[in-house]
């Protein structure tokens, strides 16, 4: 019971998350012309960015009880 009460909370928090990590200060920190294996640095971010957010919502999501 106590985890399904926090997942709430939880997901909202890895919203809010998402909007910083998506918001356009924080991209032009790698807007820069540096290459990471072969692809743009604000590239290889945005993708590494979105795949840690849909892991983690997964990690909460199916999380099970003790």
């Amino acid at each position: 019971m106590q985890g399904s009460i926090l997942r709430g909370p939880r997901l909202v928090a890895l919203f809010l998350a998402g909007c910083l990590l998506f918001n356009y200060p924080v991209l032009a920190l790698f807007d820069r012309p540096v290459e990471l294996f072969g692809l743009p640095l604000l590239f290889v971010y945005l993708f590494a960015a979105w795949f840690g957010l849909i892991a983690l919502m997964a990690w909460i999501i199916e999380r099970r009880r003790d």
